[in-house]
This record gives C-alpha cells, sequence and structure tokens, in this order.
C-alpha cells in the first residue's frame, strides 16, 4: 500500500511538473513577443499620410522577424477621448507600446502615458513628453522641403506655384517656408501662394483647393495635407505636382515629379528595440536626411537633367551638414528677421509657437 501511494505521488509531481513546465514555455514564448498598436488619423491605404505611417509599420515588424507583433485602428477622431478609447483598447489586447500618428492624438496620450506607467506612448509630432515612457517624435522635414522647392522654381514656367496647406500652424509653416526658399534660391521671381483648408484630410477639399490654385495661375503644386486630391488636380489640368508623404510616382508617371517623404522605419525599429533592450528613454526625435527619417522621393523620369543635377548637388550638402537650408538672411513678410547671415536656426528657433510666412508667399483660407 504505501509502495502503491509513493508512485501515486510520484506520478502526481511529474505531471504537476510537467505542466508547470508547459505554462512556464508559453508564458516565455509570449513574453518574448512585444505587441506594438498604432492610432491612425486616415486609412491604411489613404495613399499619403497615414499610408506613410504603415508602411513604416509593416517594414519594422518584417525587421524583427517575429518577435514584434503589431496592430492597428484606423480612423480614429482627434478627440481626447477617442485616443484614450482607442489606446485602451489596443492596451487591453496585450499591447505594450502604443504609437499615435498625429497631433491631435497628443493630449490622449499623455493621459495614457500618466495612467499606465509601465507601457511606452510615442506620438508623433506635436511637443509633449515626459522622462519615463512617453516621447515625441518629428522629423526636418524643412530638408527635402527645400530641395522639392528647388524642383518647383526650376519648372514652373508662370512663376507661381501653388501650395494646399492644412492649418495655418508652426508644423505646416516650416514646410512652406522651406519651400518658398528653396524655389526662391533658383528662381527669385516666382510668387508661392498659399492656400489654407483647415482640416488634415477631406479629399475633396484638397482638390478643389488646387484647382483654385491652378485657376490663379499656377502651373507646379506642392501640399501639406493628407491625400491625392492636389496631385489628382494637377493632372487634370496637365500641370505638374509634388507631393508628400509618400513616393506615388508610378500613378501619375506624366505629371507627378517627386515628394518629401518619410521614412517611420527608422525611428521605429530604433526604438521598439531600446525598448526591448531596456534602454529606452524618451529622447524628441528629430530625424533628418542624414539619418534616413526623411528623404525626397526619386524625380521623374521627365524633370530635366539640369533640375536633378541641382536637387543632387544640394542634398549632398545637406546630408554632409555642409547646408542647412534655414540658415542666412531670411525674413518674414511681416518685415521682421527670423534668420539673420551667418546663423543657422535650431530647432527650438524654427519651432516657433506662432510662425510667420517668409517674404514672397501668399496666403488665404480656401472657405
Amino acid at each position: 500500500m504505501k509502495k502503491i501511494f509513493a508512485v501515486a505521488v510520484a506520478l502526481i509531481m511529474v505531471l504537476t511538473l510537467s505542466f508547470g513546465l508547459v505554462g512556464c514555455g508559453e508564458s516565455e514564448e509570449e513574453s518574448e513577443t512585444l505587441k506594438v498598436g498604432f492610432l491612425y488619423l486616415g486609412t491604411a491605404q489613404d495613399g499619403g499620410f497615414t499610408q506613410a505611417q504603415d508602411e513604416g509599420r509593416a517594414a519594422m515588424e518584417k525587421h524583427f522577424d517575429g518577435a514584434v507583433e503589431t496592430m492597428t485602428v484606423e480612423e480614429v477622431d482627434e478627440d481626447k477621448d477617442a485616443v484614450i478609447t482607442a489606446g485602451k483598447n489596443l492596451l487591453d489586447q496585450g499591447c505594450q507600446v502604443i504609437i499615435a500618428g498625429s497631433f491631435g492624438f497628443m493630449d490622449g496620450m499623455e493621459e495614457l502615458a500618466n495612467e499606465y506607467p509601465d507601457q511606452y506612448f510615442l506620438h508623433f509630432s506635436g511637443n509633449k513628453s515626459n522622462d519615463t515612457n512617453f516621447d515625441n517624435f518629428f522629423g526636418a522635414m524643412e530638408e527635402p522641403r527645400y530641395l522639392a522647392g528647388i524642383v518647383a522654381g526650376m519648372t514652373t514656367e508662370t512663376n507661381k506655384v501653388g501650395y494646399v496647406a492644412a492649418f495655418p500652424y508652426t508644423e505646416v509653416n516650416i514646410g512652406i517656408n522651406a519651400f518658398a526658399l528653396g524655389v526662391q534660391s533658383v528662381n527669385p521671381d516666382a510668387e508661392v501662394k498659399v492656400v489654407y483648408i483647415n482640416t488634415w484630410y477631406d479629399p475633396t477639399k484638397e482638390k478643389e483647393a488646387a484647382e483654385a490654385l491652378l485657376d490663379q495661375g499656377c502651373d507646379v503644386l506642392e501640399q501639406h495635407c493628407d491625400t491625392v486630391g492636389p496631385t489628382e488636380a494637377a493632372r487634370d489640368a496637365e500641370a505638374h505636382s509634388i507631393g508628400y508623404n509618400l513616393d506615388i510616382g508610378k500613378d501619375y508617371p506624366e505629371t507627378f515629379m517627386t515628394a518629401p517623404i518619410w521614412h517611420y522605419d527608422a525611428y521605429y525599429i530604433q526604438v521598439v528595440q531600446d525598448i526591448m533592450d531596456g534602454k529606452f528613454k524618451p529622447s524628441q526625435y528629430y530625424g533628418n536626411m542624414a539619418d534616413g527619417f526623411v528623404d525626397l522621393a526619386p524625380l521623374a523620369d521627365f524633370v530635366s537633367d539640369d533640375i536633378k543635377a541641382k536637387v543632387e548637388e544640394v542634398k549632398a550638402e545637406i546630408v554632409a551638414g555642409d547646408f542647412a537650408p534655414l540658415s542666412g538672411e531670411i525674413q518674414f513678410t511681416n518685415g521682421e528677421y527670423w534668420c539673420k547671415e551667418g546663423q543657422t536656426l535650431t530647432r527650438e528657433e524654427i519651432w516657433l509657437d506662432e510662425l510667420p510666412l517668409v517674404k514672397g508667399v501668399t496666403s488665404s483660407e480656401y472657405e
């Protein structure tokens, strides 16, 4: 009887140990996969802003080859409660990292970071962060914007270049100013005409504003809005377009020249690796062309060799650190100076709370 009892106890111990090992094995495997959730303003196939972010997400996930799993929530309203709800939904599904892709998500992300100190929250644009688990990231888009301005300035025949812009907000105006300075560097007689549409995402309004600029004589269009509306308007009018966020030249082979673009994976891969290694520290990342976070898409085949050569020359200087687009004497339309001869603007000097437009730019609002 004692022998039978001993055998039974031993069998129970073996079974218990076996189940424990299986459980531990599953838990360990689960912990090795980092879940990263993304909050998107638009759809992953919008042809612009959100699609660029989603391509960066896919490239990051591919890079980690199974060690990272991603989840997305599309068309999140720029409303604090909507952001918090969507973020908590991802956290409930096991996400340890939340990446939010629009300026209007900032306050919601800040509240989530305070409520969940053991998770990580990364916010594109904006200016809020903390010292532990909440970071914001952006890029020196003024660099490729300046190059795009060179393309526009050397292409226009009417000396009128149109720019469809979302809001008269600092981020947008930095891009307009850098673009205008690029235009002026090769064509001092050209005027940049800006129309603000007061929305990030409205395909119809974006296209209509672009058509209004074309009606004013603009023969090259640039944009800081989310969809391909201005590109389509330029194609329909047989004008030239410069896009934003993504290289969509293959879809508009006769009119689309290039675009300032993002390579989000350059940041995603590094920050996720830091989180996995326990080395993460909020840095207010500001990626540039040298580190591959921002770039100018390849110029279309129909763009002249002279333009291509000029762009390559200036791009090489920017990447090498020999030239900064926002340097030297720069005057606002109100007569004040943003930058003086011999000066190069710092990030703080670029990102003013209220940033005027530079001389040579006119603006209006689209009703």
